[in-house]
């Protein structure tokens, strides 16, 4: 009676594992994206404020079904302006304090981003929910380091993005994804402005920093398994 039942449950879990194999754990991703980003510094303080359009474009490296590695290269618009501030005095390095007129100035440009970022999956991420309990759909939260390209203020610096996203598997190889990043960046001149207000500025305090948001299609490809693309 006992081989009856384990025959039995082999039966029924043949199909899934078959479909296991096919899922094929491709070892890559690529494809690219667009969306919006803003930008907080000198001439915005506002979060979601002045948003403008963003494209990029992605590499990803899949671990294993809960663990990747992002490669991004991202363009994302730039705008601000005093106008939406009030009784903005820059500092006067003459008279060491406040200038005695608010001072006018606007922005518009973008800056140019490369970050490589390491994804933590919250369910395990596969096209088949077989008895491995993969996922078609999952959140999941981003970290890594980047450098930064401040168009207007020609200076270059490092970023540090941290976010939150989330991602479906359409087929066996495209993955549809929706991810937001929060670039903590080391350089003050993303609007062309340094120090207006006399603020000293140490690591990632008084600097420019921008939320990029984007929705993203991907190609997986460099499957695992040996027969996944066997001639027929």
């Amino acid at each position: 009676m006992r081989k009856v039942l384990y025959l039995l449950a082999i039966a029924m879990l043949l199909p899934s594992m078959m479909k296991a194999q096919e899922d094929a754990d491709f070892r890559m991703e690529i494809g690219g994206g667009i969306g919006s980003n803003f930008y907080m510094g000198d001439l915005n303080n506002k979060m979601f404020s002045c948003m403008q359009p963003a494209i990029g474009a992605y590499w990803r490296y899949l671990f294993d079904h809960y663990n990747s590695l992002k490669v991004n290269l991202t363009y994302a618009g730039v705008k601000g302006s005093t106008e939406d501030q009030e009784n903005f005095y820059p500092y006067n390095p003459k008279s060491g304090s406040a200038a005695d007129m608010p001072m006018k100035a606007k922005v518009t440009g973008g800056v140019i981003d490369m970050s490589c970022m390491y994804e933590i999956n919250f369910f395990p991420y596969g096209y088949y929910q077989d008895f491995f309990g993969h996922k078609r759909l999952t959140p999941f939260l981003q970290i890594g380091l980047g450098l930064t390209y401040a168009c207007v203020g020609k200076q270059a610096g490092l970023n540090v993005p941290v976010g939150v996203g989330v991602k479906y598997r359409a087929s066996k190889r495209l993955n549809v994804s929706f991810d937001w990043a929060m670039h903590f960046s080391t350089t003050d001149k993303i609007d062309g402005l340094e120090d207006p207000l006399g603020i000293k500025s140490s690591g990632f305090k008084n600097k420019d920093h921008y939320g990029v948001a984007l929705l993203s299609l991907t190609y997986s490809f460099s499957p695992r398994c040996p027969n996944c693309n066997k001639a027929k």
